[in-house]
């Protein structure tokens, strides 16, 4: 599958690639463009547009509360890993969606830090999915502490 999302990406338009990669499809392909061209690109190329308005995968209200498209791609390709949706929240607060994670202030640094010394969103992507798969590997192990998560590996 291909996907496509706008340019210079920080929290949601790494961590959505990230989430695709490991529960959705291995083999996707991302593309970044200018956001005024996300939509026609997609088209064009057959594409899933994700974290642009009027993309199916985009931020939304719920009872009050603000999700990202992190959340949007958890709902519609029906992800119920429990330390996913651990990281969903933190993923949340750091774009600017709705709770409260102090985890969220470190990972909102992180990412603007790694967009700034990558060369492109690619070299972006690749930099920060190990820190997806720490922080996802802290989720899994913040829930095994806590007694809900039964002990296995990912």
């Amino acid at each position: 599958m291909k996907w496509v999302t706008r340019e210079r990406a920080r929290v949601d338009r790494i961590a959505c690639p990230w989430a695709i990669r490991r529960f959705v499809d291995p083999e996707a392909e991302f593309l970044y463009v200018p956001r005024d061209q996300v939509l026609e690109i997609a088209r064009k190329e057959g594409a899933i547009p994700f974290d642009v308005p009027g993309a199916e995968l985009y931020h939304y209200e719920e009872a009050g509360a603000s999700y990202v498209s992190f959340d949007a791609v958890i709902r519609k390709y029906h992800l119920t890993d429990p330390a996913l949706l651990e990281l969903a929240k933190i993923v949340r607060v750091a774009d600017g969606g709705t709770g409260e994670e102090p985890v969220a202030a470190g990972l909102e640094a992180a990412s603007t830090g790694f967009r700034i010394i990558a060369r492109d969103d690619h070299e972006n992507q690749r930099l920060q999915f190990p820190l997806y798969d720490a922080l996802y590997a802290y989720c899994r192990w913040k829930l095994e502490e806590n007694g809900r998560l039964e002990h296995t590996r990912a």
